[in-house]
């Protein structure tokens, strides 16, 4: 897999907080919707930081592992 990242995520908007982020303050983490490369990622608490940036597919089956706690503690 190729490793993408957005050095300055600030520079794109429409961020949204994940639904499956903690409902502590400072356990947030943030997606874009609707990136032509893939799903964008930051953390909250870094929003001039970088993202990460996950193909589709990865992150989609990323994200049902999470809610078939499917995965390793």
């Amino acid at each position: 897999m190729t490793e993408h990242t957005i050095p300055s995520a600030d520079i794109l908007s429409g961020w949204r907080k994940s639904s499956y982020s903690g409902t502590e303050a400072n356990s947030c983490v943030e997606v874009l919707d609707n990136y032509p490369q893939g799903v964008p990622v930051r953390d909250s608490k870094t929003p001039h930081g970088p993202a990460l940036v996950f193909p589709a597919a990865g992150w989609s089956s990323f994200i049902a592992a999470v809610k078939d706690e499917a995965l390793p503690s």
